[in-house]
């Protein structure tokens, strides 16, 4: 099983990257972008030992404590089956 997790910064949090990507693409005239916001994407490799639930909890435990700063970010993440 693999967790996606994303990290951004709160909506609440002034992004300036984001701010200069979305400045970018529009002085090179690309169209319909409102909004850009950056951040972190990680790939973790989870043990087989873990079912779905044990998995769901460890992720939002390690995303919460380790890779997010709480009161900058937020988080979300998606398990996916390996086959």
């Amino acid at each position: 099983m693999k967790a996606h997790v994303y990290v951004t910064l709160k909506q609440t949090v002034l992004d300036p990257q984001g701010q200069a990507i979305l400045n970018a693409l529009k002085k090179m005239q690309y169209q319909g972008i409102e909004d850009i916001r950056q951040g972190k994407y990680f790939v973790l490799k989870l043990s087989n030992e873990l079912d779905a639930a044990a998995a769901r909890a460890e992720i939002e435990r390690i995303a919460r404590e380790v890779l997010t700063n709480p009161v900058i970010e937020e988080f979300t993440f998606h398990l996916e089956d390996s086959e």
